[in-house]
């Protein structure tokens, strides 16, 4: 089956109104309501922040995390802020005092201190002088002028060292909210425990009377600067758990004296009261954060806070539609030195989206990279001082804005190619085109090969599969060896069934390998070549079923990309499917829904309708294949990782 016109990316890009460019769209000046898709996140932030509750946020990156956290700040009333000052402590200099005072007050009782002490500079300076100069017409008049200099400067020297300060008693100004208009948004992200939970200077000058007063060298941390406001972590798994256990203690107690971070530090000494912390802690991260965060930390949020799970697509609507015109004006408008796009352009940047959402009807919320797409294109058309960004200009930008796992496919389908690792055309036994995806968007060709022979131990065979496999796909290959044990009627029994990812060097994970190794195995076992111009994805139940899997998208670019003229796609993904123009001439997509239809269209020969009418009259579906599901797999692949 080729796509054509029928297909849904050929369709014209309706968003039930027209515009001649992107700066004519309103643009919201709130930051929560510049959120596009995420709702329910919008709805539980809005509760989150009348109520003062913290929020963890999981997802992938770019869906919008941080845009939320800084939206929250936003929210909150700006009444409530506070300036937090620093006293010395003249009975215990090691323990400054804490007060907490109105915003912008701060600022003022600094300012009147450092004036009260001006003055009393400057009058004791007068005195000193004044008392010099008539030691100095003294000793003049009695013929001791040497004797009375040095005495002069003897006295200043050691009024200089040995008199208090007035700077000292100067409070320092530790966190200022002066002139702010909203509540402060501190992002502590990969932040260490000084710059977290706040520290103390080291001081060089520990006596003589040079040393810098102990309230003076307090440096309040992150979690004191984001009093009244939002404290945001991303990737707070990656915390060190002595910091997510402060963490904890700040959180329940809603203040958190200030000390030295460092034993050896002269600062190590120096512990302030405590100090005003009631800041509203959204921490965020993949999935893997959930596992390896503090578990009390977690039971602090959802005792009192939210979680969100944070979506990754939302459906392909006239109204969603208009929400990414509105995201492109936006992202336009925030960068400031891009042109704005015509309407011509955004549909594209809309099909994009259809694209990297790699679902049917739906439009991907991973926004963070569909806004990178808008900012290349905008740089190109600057480049070419174009008044506005073009349709060509997205076309170009897509070209030249891959991401390093795209520039690493296609050189590993260029090597692949060059020393023959997968075969284009002909038929070979036991060998199979396979695709994968890279990082997630981009995809490769995968060959698997497969051998039967005696078994080596002389008793039961065994399973033999080799390309550093991952547990998922592990658990594939034992998925097919019952497949084939309850179709083909093979004895395996006393075979070993050897299987081998061909060039996987980091490794294979996911289970959409099903189909290939299955392919492989049974036209080992029979003696049936396979037709190599064809490639094949999907996931095989052990009834046979060939199910959904993730990236169809890019694993059939990739194979048009490798020279191979037919691709072999679950059924179920048939409506997922939304390559780029220049792929659609070059391949064949074919879809299926068991085992039987994918060795009908892949294995050649005289003894390859036995089979496929053996299979067919087994695997009987008796019940609907599944819509495609794979927000969590996705996420779950390594950045660089293969996944199937």
């Amino acid at each position: 089956m080729l796509l054509e016109e029928s297909d849904p990316q050929d369709e014209d890009v309706d968003i039930d109104f027209h515009f001649e460019e992107t700066s004519n769209i309103d643009v919201p000046k709130l930051l929560i309501d510049q959120v596009l898709g995420q709702e329910h996140a919008v709805e539980v932030v809005k509760k989150a922040a009348s109520q003062r509750r913290h929020i963890m946020m999981i997802g992938t990156p770019g869906t919008g995390k941080s845009l939320l956290a800084k939206a929250m700040a936003e929210l909150l009333p700006k009444e409530e802020l506070k300036d937090i000052l620093v006293y010395p402590n003249m009975e215990d200099l090691n323990n400054p005092k804490i007060r907490e005072v109105p915003a912008g007050k701060g600022r003022e009782i600094v300012m009147a201190h450092k004036m009260e002490a001006r003055k009393k500079a400057q009058a004791r300076n007068m005195l000193m002088m004044l008392f010099v100069v008539g030691i100095i017409i003294y000793s003049y008049f009695v013929g001791q002028l040497l004797w009375g200099i040095i005495a002069g400067i003897m006295i200043l020297m050691l009024t200089r060292q040995f008199l208090p300060k007035e700077e000292m008693m100067i409070p320092k100004l530790a966190v200022s909210n002066y002139d702010k208009e909203h509540a402060p948004y501190i992002d502590s992200t990969g932040a260490h425990a000084g710059a977290l939970l706040g520290d103390v200077r080291h001081d060089p000058f520990q006596s003589g009377g040079l040393e810098t007063p102990a309230h003076d060298r307090v440096e309040a941390g992150d979690i004191h600067k984001g009093h009244k406001g939002v404290l945001f972590i991303d990737e707070i798994n990656t915390l060190r758990l002595e910091s997510q256990q402060s963490l904890l203690t700040a959180l329940q107690e809603k203040e958190y004296p200030i000390t030295g971070q460092s034993e050896r530090s002269s600062g190590a000494l120096v512990k302030t009261e405590p100090v005003p912390c009631d800041f509203i802690m959204i921490s965020a991260g993949n999935l893997d954060a959930v596992q390896k965060m503090h578990p009390a930390l977690r039971s602090r949020i959802k005792g009192y806070g939210y979680e969100i799970y944070m979506r990754e697509s939302m459906e392909d609507t006239a109204e969603n539609r208009k929400k990414l015109v509105r995201f492109v004006a936006q992202e336009v408008v925030r960068d400031g030195h891009i042109p704005h796009f015509n309407e011509g352009a955004v549909k594209e940047i809309i099909r994009e989206a259809r694209r990297r959402a790699g679902r049917k009807g739906h439009l991907t919320l991973k926004l963070r990279d569909l806004g990178g797409l808008v900012r290349v294109a905008g740089d190109i058309a600057r480049s070419e001082d174009a008044p506005l960004t073009k349709t060509e200009h997205v076309l170009a930008a897509k070209r030249i804005a891959r991401s390093i796992e795209q520039q690493l496919a296609d050189r590993y389908l260029e090597q692949k190619q060059d020393y023959s690792s997968f075969l284009r055309s002909g038929a070979a036994v036991g060998r199979v085109n396979g695709l994968a995806v890279m990082g997630g968007d981009s995809g490769i060709v995968l060959p698997i090969v497969s051998e039967v022979t005696p078994s080596m131990s002389g008793g039961e065979g065994r399973i033999i599969a080799t390309g550093r496999l991952k547990a998922i796909a592990k658990e594939a290959v034992l998925n097919v060896s019952a497949v084939i044990k309850n179709m083909t009627g093979a004895d395996i029994a006393t075979h070993d069934v050897h299987i081998q990812f061909v060039g996987t060097y980091e490794g294979v994970e996911g289970d959409s390998a099903s189909v290939s190794i299955a392919t492989a195995v049974i036209s080992a076992l029979e003696k049936i070549p396979i037709d190599q111009s064809v490639a094949m994805t999907g996931s095989l139940s052990v009834r046979g079923d060939v199910l959904p899997v993730g990236g169809v998208t890019y694993k059939i670019e990739a194979a048009a990309q490798a020279g191979i003229k037919k691709v072999i796609i679950p059924k179920a993904n048939e409506a997922d499917v939304l390559i780029e123009k220049r792929y659609r001439d070059k391949i064949q997509i074919i879809p299926v829904s068991s085992i039987a239809e994918v060795l009908e269209h892949s294995l050649v020969g005289p003894k390859k309708n036995s089979i496929v009418e053996k299979l067919k009259n087994i695997t009987k579906l008796s019940f609907d294949v599944p819509d495609v599901a794979q927000a969590a797999s996705v996420q779950a692949r390594n950045c660089l990782g293969y996944g199937n």
